[in-house]
């Protein structure tokens, strides 16, 4: 088959949850389907070539509209067209609801369509009443005429089916991965060269992760963080995809006790969960959170918001905190850290990566019939 990604900003080395997931799934497909052509689609403000290759995939950025509301409808509409007309795809697969408004379109172009719906991106409180419509109206779209849709979360699954009855057959779990932070060999950047550049002494701070938007909850941490006067340091890695006042607005407390990275690679993100005493997750919405998940299997003690994706992964009820309660992360955060360690075994095996691989490459398979030899039928 021929098949088109569409919905994320690109890869690799782009800041996202999605992004991370693309970055581990798509190859591994690739290594499964050899015979397959696989296109990622992204954007050009986040990317340096019109197109490249990686690891198998092929990277192609088109235009897109600037700003948060129109970028990803604008690049997605112009991945669809590229996807039918250039590339003449057998399968598209979109990378959330936002993208998923357009499932009838590219289904009305003869395409088969996969949506993976990484989470209700219609409570970020981000968005205004219109584009949270839009949301909701690409929700419906996705589950709709999508031919196939995968949700991250056991609970985003089950919501899914409980409120689409009439198209709860074409639902998949198929979580997020985590062990692709502990494959290979130690990370090429030195833990206390990493540290260093910022100030940090191993043990001595809690971390968080994260694009710095309302919804993950940094604002909690912050005011938790300042209240509860613990003499650890914290550092929130990750950045805005556009300043705005609420990125601001978190920056004006930067300073020695609190460390604002930017985006960071893959290596020193691991040196620095490594380094950590406590991960924290205070987010409001999320799909399957990867950085919990890569915080986890690291051994890092976890403290997470009670929203019901991070209730997925089964941890014991010390590790959560009330979303949105300040008082009560404050609480936990004084408390000794080796509490909110435990086990990561079990994850290892929920969420693998190469089982991720092959449910999904499955789920092809079984669209694959109406395209013998992985041609388009004519």
């Amino acid at each position: 088959m021929n098949i088109c990604v569409v919905g994320l900003r690109g890869l690799p080395h782009v800041m996202g949850g999605v992004e991370t997931h693309c970055a581990q799934l798509f190859p591994l497909l690739k290594k499964m389907r050899p015979n397959d052509s696989f296109t990622i689609i992204g954007r050009r403000a986040y990317l340096s070539s019109v197109m490249s290759q990686y690891e198998g995939l092929w990277i192609v950025s088109l235009a897109h509209a600037g700003g948060k509301h129109l970028e990803t409808i604008t690049n997605t509409l112009y991945g669809v067209l590229y996807a039918r007309f250039v590339l003449h795809a057998d399968l598209l697969h979109l990378q959330g609801i936002g993208p998923g408004l357009l499932t009838p379109f590219a289904k009305a172009l003869g395409m088969k369509v996969v949506v993976t719906y990484h989470s209700k991106n219609y409570q970020h409180r981000k968005w205004g009443r219109l584009a949270r419509l839009m949301l909701r109206v690409g929700e419906l779209s996705a589950v709709t005429y999508a031919d196939r849709v995968i949700a991250v979360s056991r609970s985003l699954a089950e919501d899914l089916r409980r409120r689409f009855p009439r198209a709860a057959s074409k639902v998949h779990f198929i979580p997020n991965g985590a062990n692709h932070i502990v494959k290979g060999a130690a990370a090429i950047v030195a833990r206390e060269e990493c540290l260093a550049k910022y100030g940090l002494s191993e043990g001595k701070y809690v971390i968080a992760v994260g694009r710095l938007v309302p919804e993950k909850g940094f604002h909690d941490l912050i005011a938790a963080f300042k209240a509860a006067e613990s003499g650890y340091k914290l550092v929130i890695v990750g950045d805005a995809d556009h300043k705005d006042a609420y990125s601001e607005s978190l920056r004006k407390d930067a300073g020695e006790a609190i460390v604002f990275t930017g985006f960071v690679g893959h290596d020193a993100l691991r040196s620095l969960l490594e380094g950590a005493s406590l991960f924290v997750l205070p987010s409001y919405n999320e799909g399957l959170p990867i950085a919990a998940l890569e915080a986890a299997v690291l051994r890092v003690p976890i403290l997470l918001s009670d929203i019901e994706p991070n209730r997925d992964l089964g941890l014991d009820a010390d590790h959560y905190f009330r979303v949105g309660n300040v008082d009560d992360l404050r609480r936990k955060l004084v408390q000794d850290h080796d509490r909110f360690r435990f086990d990561p075994e079990s994850l290892l095996q929920q969420y693998d990566w190469d089982a991720i691989g092959a449910e999904t490459a499955k789920l092809y398979s079984t669209l694959q019939t109406e395209f013998p030899g992985g041609k388009r039928a004519r």
